[in-house]
């Protein structure tokens, strides 16, 4: 894999770079869609290329209950079961083990679990999580961490980080024990920074894991019910003590304010299931912010869901768009979600845009400022 900063923003951290994965380039900064099953709801793997998608999550935790990574993998991997042949990201597992799991108990081996689906006894290990990864193929593989919970004490915090870097030494053992592969080249590994909200533990994580010297490194522990505050302050408490000629991703995050927010910070990948899930309950994005398009106020509104939709729904007045979601018809869900996820693509395009031209503060303050004017 190969990283390089193309250009950079003179008033803040922000940058414009390239990611080449076995699977292809990706351009920075930008977001992924979250297919959590292997698909990203609603949407086909065409609709994705449509919408100018460069690269996909996958989810280890679910994809290894059903249908199991032995048979993704004799199907040559997510990119053959699935048939998107641009690069994948898939997670550790590590945080649907928080989030989802019953009955959790975390040991130094791995973390002991009852699985959500039926309730039979798991256990996911750091070399687990890689196997399970490495049989998916995935072009980049984050290792198995903990997700410590907001609030946590100090004490739990420092402990929890502690367990993370011995298990982030032993998912490099794995991976440089087995050389796990993504197509014709070799799988990417992105380091996890923990720490919770405190500063000096951020700092200590991103340092044990840099001596670990991964493909990557991302924000973990984010979006767990913290302060947005918190959220920005943890993203500044790692990225200065991250090196600037590999990749950050701030993981599952966030809005798109929060997007510009850290872009500016130097975060250069996202991800987060909002754009999708928003959609599918009729909360569609615009540029004067989010709209509810089942309110009453669209239904007889002749204009199109926002002046910078993509073709393929510009062409549906809100009204039509208001009366498939009160019919209860599917095409709701899809033109929704592929709009959301254009809004949320056309953003970070603009953002690499606007870096390049070396307008990237004009551009994150107009906006902001249309966005956010009637909050």
């Amino acid at each position: 894999m190969s990283f390089t900063v193309l250009a950079t923003d003179p008033t803040s951290a922000a940058r414009r770079g390239r990611l080449e994965l076995p699977h292809g380039t990706v351009e920075t900064p930008i977001f992924m869609p979250v297919g959590t099953q292997g698909s990203v709801k609603t949407l086909h793997p065409a609709e994705l290329d449509l919408l100018g998608a460069q690269i996909i999550l996958g989810n280890t935790y679910h994809l290894w209950l059903r249908p199991g990574h032995e048979l993704i993998r004799d199907f040559g991997g997510l990119h053959g079961f699935t048939t998107w042949q641009k690069p994948f990201l898939t997670d550790s597992g590590g945080f649907q083990v928080w989030s989802l799991a019953k009955l959790r108990k975390i040991t130094e081996e791995g973390v002991r679990f009852n699985n959500h689906i039926d309730g039979a006894k798991m256990l996911l290990t750091p070399e687990l999580s890689m196997e399970i990864q490495a049989s998916l193929g995935s072009d980049i593989a984050m290792l198995f961490d903990e997700c410590p919970p907001y609030p946590c004490d100090e004490k739990y915090a420092a402990n929890s980080l502690a367990l993370t870097t011995r298990w982030a030494r032993r998912c490099k053992d794995w991976i440089t024990t087995h050389q796990p592969t993504s197509g014709t080249g070799l799988q990417k590994h992105f380091g996890i920074v923990q720490g919770s909200i405190y500063a000096h533990l951020r700092e200590q994580s991103a340092r044990e894991l840099v001596d670990l010297d991964f493909d990557g490194y991302a924000i973990g522990g984010v979006s767990v019910g913290e302060p947005e505050e918190e959220m920005f302050r943890a993203i500044d408490n790692a990225v200065p003590f991250l090196p600037h000629h590999k990749p950050r991703y701030a993981m599952g995050l966030g809005t798109p304010p929060q997007i510009l927010e850290m872009i500016s910070r130097g975060v250069d990948l996202f991800d987060c299931v909002m754009p999708t899930r928003l959609a599918r309950h009729g909360v569609a994005f615009t540029l004067d912010g989010p709209i509810q398009i089942k309110n009453q106020i669209h239904a007889k509104d002749p204009n199109p869901i926002c002046e910078s939709a993509h073709p393929h729904v510009a062409s549906f007045s809100r009204a039509y768009l208001r009366h498939l979601f009160r019919a209860g018809e599917i095409l709701a869900l899809r033109l929704l979600s592929f709009h959301n996820l254009h809004f949320y693509l056309r953003l970070t395009a603009g953002a690499r845009a606007s870096i390049e031209a070396g307008s990237f503060p004009a551009f994150k303050n107009a906006f902001l400022q249309r966005y956010t004017r009637n909050d």
